[in-house]
């Protein structure tokens, strides 16, 4: 049985917190008899077959057998509420049967006479039992003689012990009585997950060690053996990407480091001529000498990632990259084209569980579809919002509320079950263009970024300054607006981390800024590009952000060492800002934090190994740019929305 006094110890305290003094009285005077036992099988036997029967207390008797009738009358088991009445008639034949023996007729005529009326409306097998005290010697009697035999008896005593270990086997209690063991379950089940931890932790080291080693390896085996190759590697793997620690920045004004010649992604040629912190000059290298070097130049307190070598001709452990025309093709699982809009897509994403999807065109229209076959398809639905769409989200907890951003400073809450605008909100007539939202993945809260406008060529230049906005998704009323400073630059993408606590935006002036949302305040911030940043996202584990730059530049940030970089690469040749005034480049990460998809001016899509070793894929091709991408949130299945006006599922294996 469980702990019944843990149990009764917080009804006890729940009763004094809420002043209830005469119920908690009560409670007591009814502990202090207590008939049930604590529902202790072994003390009930005793109490029926040691000291209520053989002590003739028959009242106290039909008490406990009525006390048990009442707390379990609610039974849903037939079987058990019939059994439990059927051991109550053999229980009180057995009391008949040991009085007798005991030479205690005058206990079985008054048993009678007290239970006798009730007894005889429960049908006739009780009408020979009152027969019973005048019977010479029932022990010798063909219809009673079975009831005075040692194994009957046993038999009845081992019953009833099996009937009660099968009622308070602890499916059938309160709720309020297993607290105890989930208790003791749930701290079970922490010692286990710190063990487990601990051994995670002493795995993910093993496999550090063994891949820097590999990593070691891989570059000594990779680069020729030059007196530039040996100084530029020495010169790489001491840089600090920090920017926060003078004693490990490296000021490179006065001197001159040559970029290695070998061809971006996709690019037959690159210039040689280039100078980072001083004069330009010529220098060739064959393609087999590796050089990275990552530059870093202070001034004013401030690091400058404007000159960073970030090339992706190079791979993380020095080796050269394959051209976009060698990346191999995803090996494609199963392909499902989505055709209903009529205009180019702008935004896409999938839902909480991955079952429905999201997608918007620029001509106003947002349609709710599912791919699975399996799944229902009661949630499709079309709105029409009258305006660009320029941002897309979905509740975190559950697939039940879409939000849907416009560029004439709407935002609206559709409710998927009821397929209705359950709220329409309005942004200030100065920001009316709403570039993402982003909901809380714990609190009902959400943050709208929107920006005011301003005349320009395309679509990052077309922002002007920004307003976040906290909203409340029970009352749909704003809560606070989150400080940015006088007049700032616009932000185009925002990212809650896994515990809502902190949220990233970035900024079209290449600023990233971590805001503390308990307190409203903006705790830190770095510029991470010298271009604006079009995408922002929290790293699978926490530790680190990815930033995609509207030139293409692509870095994964580490958030313990805030300014180092972990990993980057150069995506320029499929970024090209001034070909959409509709849509920004985005970036989205698989479920696992490996895979990193962006959009293309291209018909295919780069897909990344993030901090890998092996080359990178391409996505099969539409006829048009790529110009929104989203991964599931569990499988290895990636959304394509493309100007042509199709959006793409693709499940790789």
């Amino acid at each position: 049985m469980e702990n019944m006094q843990y149990a009764e110890e917080l009804v006890r305290e729940f009763l004094v917190f809420r002043g209830f003094t005469n119920t908690l009285q009560a409670l007591d005077n009814e502990l202090s008899t207590d008939i049930g036992k604590e529902f202790q099988v072994d003390k009930l036997i005793d109490l029926i077959f040691a000291i209520y029967i053989p002590r003739f207390q028959v009242d106290k008797l039909v008490g406990l057998l009525n006390f048990f009738k009442q707390c379990f009358s609610n039974l849903s088991e037939n079987v058990l509420v019939d059994t439990l009445l059927k051991l109550e008639g053999y229980i009180l034949r057995y009391y008949i049967v040991y009085a007798i023996q005991s030479g205690r007729k005058d206990m079985v005529l008054e048993f009678f006479g007290i239970n006798g009326n009730e007894l005889a409306q429960k049908g006739h097998d009780w009408t020979p039992w009152f027969a019973i005290p005048y019977v010479k010697n029932p022990s010798l009697d063909p219809q009673f003689r079975i009831y005075f035999s040692k194994e009957w008896y046993e038999g009845l005593r081992l019953s009833v012990r099996n009937f009660f270990n099968e009622l308070f086997n602890g499916t059938r209690i309160p709720a309020l009585l297993k607290i105890s063991s989930e208790k003791s379950t749930v701290n079970h089940l922490k010692k286990d997950i710190k063990q487990l931890n601990l051994k995670l932790s002493q795995l993910q080291a093993l496999l550090e060690e063994k891949e820097a080693l590999i990593f070691q390896l891989r570059s000594s085996a990779g680069n020729a053996p030059s007196t530039f190759g040996t100084s530029a590697g020495q010169a790489s793997s001491t840089t600090s990407f920090s920017g926060m620690d003078e004693e490990k920045n490296l000021s490179v004004s006065d001197k001159e480091i040559d970029a290695p010649a070998t061809p971006s992604l996709g690019e037959r040629e690159l210039n040689p001529d280039r100078a980072v912190g001083g004069p330009a000059k010529n220098v060739s290298r064959p393609w087999n000498e590796s050089s990275s070097v990552a530059d870093i130049e202070i001034e004013n307190g401030k690091s400058d990632v404007s000159h960073m070598n970030c090339d992706d001709s190079y791979k993380d452990d020095g080796f050269q990259m394959q051209g976009e025309e060698e990346f191999p093709e995803v090996k494609v699982d199963f392909q499902e084209t989505f055709l209903g809009h009529t205009s180019a897509i702008s935004r896409c994403c999938f839902s909480a569980s991955g079952n429905n999807i999201a997608s918007a065109s620029v001509d106003g229209t947002v349609r709710i579809w599912t791919y699975d076959s399996s799944t229902s398809a009661s949630r499709n639905a079309t709105i029409y919002c009258g305006a660009e769409i320029m941002s897309l989200d979905w509740e975190c907890k559950s697939d039940r509320l879409l939000l849907i951003g416009t560029a004439d400073g709407g935002i609206k809450a559709w409710n998927v079950d009821a397929k209705r605008v359950v709220c329409d909100l309005n942004t200030s007539e100065a920001f009316p263009s709403v570039l993402d939202l982003k909901c809380s993945p714990v609190e009902p809260i959400f943050v709208s970024a929107a920006a005011s406008r301003r005349h320009g060529s395309n679509y990052i230049e077309s922002l002007g300054f920004a307003s976040l906005t906290v909203w409340n998704m029970k009352t749909w009323r704003a809560m606070s607006a989150l400080p940015l400073g006088e007049d700032p630059p616009a932000i185009t993408s925002l990212s809650f981390n896994h515990n809502g606590k902190i949220l990233a935006a970035a900024a079209t002036d290449g600023m990233i800024h971590i805001f503390d949302m308990a307190a409203g305040l903006q705790i830190t911030g770095w510029p991470a590009h010298d271009t604006a940043i079009s995408s922002i996202l929290f790293g699978p584990d926490e530790t680190s952000i990815f930033s995609l730059g509207s030139d293409g530049k692509i870095f994964e940030w580490s958030l313990q060492n805030q300014g180092h970089i972990l990993w980057s690469r150069n995506d320029a040749r499929f970024c090209s800002p001034g070909t959409s005034m509709h849509c920004r480049h985005e970036m989205a990460l698989d479920a696992n934090g490996r895979k990193l998809l962006v959009t293309s001016s291209s018909v295919r899509a780069p897909i990344y190994q993030v901090r890998g070793y092996t080359n990178g894929l391409k996505t099969l091709p539409h006829s048009a740019a790529i110009t929104t991408v989203d991964w599931h949130p569990t499988l290895p299945i990636y959304l394509t929305g493309s100007a042509d006006n199709s959006v793409r599922v693709t499940s790789i294996f």
